[in-house]
C-alpha cells in the first residue's frame, strides 16, 4: 500500500469515527440540573398561597380527632364508616385527603374499628365474589358473604368557604364541620367544626 493510499485509509477511519461520536451524542439524554430541591418539614406551616394547603389538613385533621376521641363515644371500639364529605368550596380541594387523615389517627388510637367506605365497597364485594365463584380457592378458606360487619356510626362532613377581595387584599374563610351519626337511631352524636381564616396583600 503506497503512502498516498495509507493516508486516505486514515482520513476514511477518523471521519467514521466522528460521525459515529456525533450520532451518539445526538441519541444520550441530556440531563440538566436547574433546580436545587431540598426535603422540608411535612408539618411546617405553608403559606404559599392562601388557598386551601397541607397546613390546614392538618389543622383539621388534629381538631376533628382530638374533639371525638375526647367525648369517649367509642367506647368498647364501635365500628364507624366514612359517609359523605361535601366540598362546597370554589376550589377544587379533595376531601378524601382530609378523611384519611382523619381516619388514620383514629385507626391508631386503637378505640375504633372502620368498616369500608360507600366509594370503598365495591372492592369488598368484587373481592367475595372473586373468591366464592371463581373455583380457584378451598371452600373452607375463603370469606363467607355475608359475614360483613355493618356500621354503627357514620361520619359526614363539609367544607365550605367564603371569598373576600379587593384590589390590594384577598381574604379566604374555611368552615370545616364534621358529624358522627348513629346509623340506626339516625341521631347526631357528635359534631364539632373547625374555622380557618386566611388573609393575603399585594
Amino acid at each position: 500500500m503506497t503512502t498516498l493510499q495509507r493516508k486516505a485509509l486514515l482520513l476514511a477511519l477518523a471521519a467514521s469515527t466522528f460521525t459515529l461520536a456525533g450520532c451518539q451524542n445526538l441519541s444520550s439524554p441530556v440531563i440538566r440540573f436547574d433546580r436545587q430541591v431540598n426535603y422540608g418539614d411535612a408539618k411546617g406551616v405553608e403559606l404559599v398561597t392562601n388557598e386551601f394547603g397541607s397546613t390546614d389538613l392538618q389543622m383539621i385533621a388534629e381538631k376533628m380527632t382530638g374533639s371525638l376521641l375526647e367525648t369517649g363515644i367509642f367506647q368498647g371500639r364501635p365500628t364507624v364508616t366514612i359517609s359523605t364529605v361535601k366540598n362546597k368550596t370554589s376550589e377544587y380541594i379533595d376531601t378524601t385527603n382530609v378523611m384519611n387523615s382523619i381516619q388514620t389517627t383514629l385507626v391508631k388510637s386503637g378505640k375504633v374499628r372502620f368498616t369500608r367506605s360507600i366509594n370503598e365497597m365495591q372492592a369488598g364485594v368484587d373481592e367475595l365474589q372473586r373468591q366464592n365463584q371463581s373455583g380457584l380457592y378451598k371452600q373452607n378458606s375463603t370469606a363467607k358473604v355475608g359475614q360483613m360487619t355493618a356500621a354503627k356510626y357514620s361520619l359526614e362532613g363539609e367544607l365550605t368557604s367564603i371569598v373576600k377581595q379587593s384590589a390590594s387584599t384577598k381574604d379566604v374563610y374555611y368552615k370545616f364541620t364534621l358529624k358522627l351519626f348513629d346509623v340506626q337511631e339516625g341521631t347526631i352524636e357528635w359534631q364539632d367544626e373547625k374555622e380557618i381564616r386566611k388573609t393575603s396583600s399585594r
